[in-house]
């Protein structure tokens, strides 16, 4: 096919639906981290129960995205968004009649497992359509859908519960999800692989590389995705922060996140890729290590930082796959890659996270997770490719 050469006219354009593709689907998949606080005292369940959500999400992601590895390639990459889509619509349907705390484990299971097909679909179409040469600014100008969407969230959460409780939220999502999928399923071309290399897979977890990469994965995950998701019981149960007060301070502390993502696609493309992903594991586990020590008075500015620092961990690290795989392998190594570091950075972290606050507190898990991400930057030096 042919590959739009700049990011002008249709380029833009196509770049801008797949970006609030991407907006979209992290929407719902962290819509639960600021009601948290409002389901958990609904249903009357603990911090470590509560928390067990983002497990049961991280599951769901981590088996799609191995299924989307091995077959949306051969299935078709704009195929597999679209059903993906169609599928998030009829669930957030489906959301608002869960009467009982397991069904919403039920339900996080599958969000998770329909967004999951997602990413490792859009990473190599956006590889076919765009040149190599604009990989950088491409991938990350589309993660700013996810930084964009952790800071609206908790917005969206605190405007939409003026009129609805937090069960009708989903119900916007459904109709969201269902015009995202008409308007996409016009305006992008199909694109798969024909006659996929059988040893792909074979091949692939042989590759020292592979594993080294999922252990960076999981620990940068864990380091957003983690801390985000149990923050608003951090604030509100353990520094007694009022609930519109946390998901506005959340909220705030990943606006300067936007610009960060954003300037990710061009220093990528200027500076040594290898030595810009160390710097930024190493300096967001600092911080995570500093929002485990800081009081409420400065958790804010700490917050802050810390996302500031941390947004620019996965545009830096979705171009390390795309230059370190090859294109036969590249949708299946994001997959593995993914599900690995979604089911234990994003999923157990959280989990460990508010079991930590119901035996001790959330200070000490979260000083733990900052030191292990700081060490993980070690792990970038171990991937020849990127020399």
């Amino acid at each position: 096919m042919a590959k739009y050469t700049n990011l002008r006219g249709k380029g833009l354009l196509f770049l801008m639906c797949l970006w609030f593709l991407w907006f979209i689907n992290f929407n719902i998949r962290m819509v639960f981290s600021p009601i948290l606080p409002i389901v958990e005292d609904e249903f009357v369940v603990n911090h470590a129960q509560a928390s067990g959500i983002f497990l049961f999400l991280s599951i769901g992601y981590g088996i799609a995205v191995i299924i989307a590895g091995f077959f949306s390639g051969t299935f078709g990459y704009k195929r597999s968004i679209f059903f993906a889509l169609l599928l998030l619509c009829l669930l957030s349907f489906a959301i608002p009649f869960v009467r009982t705390f397991w069904l919403l484990y039920v339900s996080a299971f599958f969000i998770g497992l329909f967004v999951g097909f997602y990413i490792p679909s859009v990473i190599p179409l956006m590889t076919e359509y765009y040149s190599e040469n604009n990989w950088g600014k491409v991938i990350a100008i589309h993660d700013t859908g996810a930084s964009i969407a952790i800071f609206a969230v908790p917005f969206i959460v605190l405007f939409l519960l003026r009129f609805f409780s937090w069960r009708g939220i989903f119900i916007v999502f459904g109709f969201i999800f269902l015009a995202s999928a008409l308007v996409f399923s016009f305006v992008c071309s199909e694109v798969k692989l024909s006659n996929p290399p059988k040893t792909v897979f074979r091949d692939l977890v042989k590759m020292r590389s592979l594993w080294f990469m999922a252990i960076i994965c999981i620990f940068g995950a864990g380091a957003n995705l983690g801390i985000y998701s149990i923050t608003p019981l951090y604030l509100a149960k353990e520094l007694g922060l009022g609930f519109g007060y946390a998901n506005t301070i959340l909220g705030i502390s990943r606006l300067g996140a936007i610009g960060v993502a954003i300037s990710c696609g061009f220093l990528i493309d200027r500076f040594n890729l290898r030595i810009v992903l160390f710097l930024v594991l190493l300096i967001t586990g600092i911080l995570t290590v500093l929002m485990g020590m800081a009081s409420a008075r400065f958790i804010g500015v700490v917050l802050f930082l810390q996302a500031f620092c941390v947004t620019a961990f996965f545009p830096v690290f979705l171009v390390a796959i795309a230059k370190t795989f090859s294109r036969e392998m590249r949708s299946l190594a994001t997959g593995v890659i993914l599900a690995l570091s979604m089911v234990s950075g994003g999923g157990l972290i959280p989990y460990l996270l508010g079991l930590s606050g119901d035996l001790y507190s959330f200070r000490l898990g979260i000083t733990i997770l900052g030191v292990f991400v700081a060490l993980s930057s070690l792990v970038v030096f171990r991937l020849e490719e990127l020399e």
